[in-house]
C-alpha cells in the first residue's frame, strides 16, 4: 500500500494541477448558468423596452398620418366646388355633372339624389353621405306639412315697402313663420344682425347668413325689407387710398392696389361695374362691396 502513495515532485504537482481544474470546472458548471441566466433576463428586459418603444413610435406615427388626412366637415352637396370634390374623391366628370344640374336651377335635397345626379359608386356614397347637411325645410318634412295661419310664404300677392316688416327690427318669430326658416335659421338671421351696431344696411345681406338657400332669402324679402338701414360712412372710390379700400368687407391689401392700378389705367372708374374686370377682384361679394362705395 504504502508504493502506492509515494509519488515524485512532479507526480504530485500533476495531481494538484487535476485537482485546480477539477474544481475550476466544478465551479464554472455551478456558477455559469446563473450568470447566463442574468445575462438573459437583462436582455428580456432590454427587449421588452424596445419593443414598448417601437409600439409607441407607431402610435405616434399613426396619429400624425391620421391628422394629416384631410377632414371632412358636414356641407351642403350642392355647394360642392371642384377643390372640395376632389378631397371628397370625386372624379371630374362626376363634379361637372352636379355643376351642371345646379346650372339648370335644380337642387339634391338627399344622398340618393346625389348619387343619381352625380353618378358617384355606392362605397364613396356611403363614406361622404354621413357628411351632408341639407338645409332645415328639406331635412325636416314637418315644415311641408305645417300650416301657419299668420305664416307669411301664404300670400301670393306682393307687397309693398310700406306693407314688409323692417328687417332689422324683425324677431326671431316672425322670420320663423316664413316657409324654410326654421328656429336654428331666424336665429342665425337674428345674430348676425345683431353683430352690427345698427343691423342690416341691405336686403343683399341676407345671402351672407349661412344655410339660407337663394329661394328662402326671396321668401324673406317678400314679406321683410331693410327700413331703417345700419348707417355707414361711404367711400369715394376714384379717390379713395389704398388703407381706407382695406376697411371695405372682401377686399385685402393686394385687392386694393390691383383696384388702384386699375383706377390709375382707366383715368378714373366710370361705375362701379368696373370693378369687376380688376384682376382677383371678389366678383361673387360685388353687390356687397358696393354697399360701401359710391362715384
Amino acid at each position: 500500500m504504502k508504493s502506492h502513495f509515494q509519488f515524485s515532485n512532479k507526480q504530485r504537482n500533476g495531481i494538484f494541477l487535476l485537482l485546480a481544474i477539477i474544481i475550476i470546472l466544478q465551479c464554472v458548471y455551478w456558477f455559469m448558468p446563473n450568470i447566463f441566466a442574468s445575462t438573459n433576463d437583462k436582455r428580456h428586459e432590454n427587449q421588452k423596452e424596445v419593443n414598448a418603444f417601437k409600439n409607441e413610435l407607431d402610435s405616434l406615427r399613426s396619429v400624425e398620418i391620421e391628422n394629416r388626412k384631410p377632414k371632412i366637415y358636414p356641407f351642403n352637396p350642392n355647394y360642392i366646388t371642384d377643390y372640395k370634390g376632389y378631397t371628397i374623391g370625386m372624379t371630374n366628370e362626376e363634379i361637372d355633372r352636379l355643376h351642371k344640374f345646379r346650372e339648370s336651377n335644380q337642387w339634391v335635397n338627399s344622398a340618393e339624389d346625389f348619387q343619381k345626379v352625380t353618378k358617384i359608386s355606392d362605397s364613396l356614397l356611403a363614406e361622404v353621405s354621413p357628411y351632408f347637411k341639407f338645409p332645415d325645410w328639406v331635412t325636416n318634412p314637418k315644415l311641408k306639412s305645417q300650416k301657419y295661419s299668420n305664416s307669411f310664404s301664404n300670400s301670393k300677392t306682393p307687397k309693398t315697402f310700406n306693407q314688409k316688416i323692417d328687417l332689422n327690427k324683425a324677431t326671431a318669430i316672425q322670420l320663423k313663420k316664413v316657409y324654410g326658416v326654421g328656429e336654428k335659421l331666424s336665429e342665425r338671421i337674428v345674430t348676425y344682425r345683431n353683430k352690427f351696431k345698427g343691423g342690416f344696411i341691405a336686403d343683399i345681406q341676407l345671402s351672407e347668413i349661412y344655410g339660407l338657400s337663394p329661394e328662402v332669402i326671396e321668401r324673406i324679402k317678400n314679406d321683410f325689407t331693410v327700413k331703417t338701414p345700419r348707417p355707414i360712412k361711404k367711400i369715394n372710390l376714384n379717390t379713395a387710398t389704398r388703407d381706407e379700400l382695406v376697411t371695405i368687407q372682401y377686399i385685402d391689401y393686394e385687392i386694393a392696389h390691383h383696384i388702384i392700378e386699375e383706377r390709375t389705367l382707366r383715368d378714373g372708374f366710370k361705375s362701379l361695374e368696373e370693378l369687376t374686370k380688376v384682376e382677383d377682384f371678389p366678383v361673387k361679394k360685388f353687390k356687397i362691396i358696393k354697399l360701401y362705395l359710391h362715384l
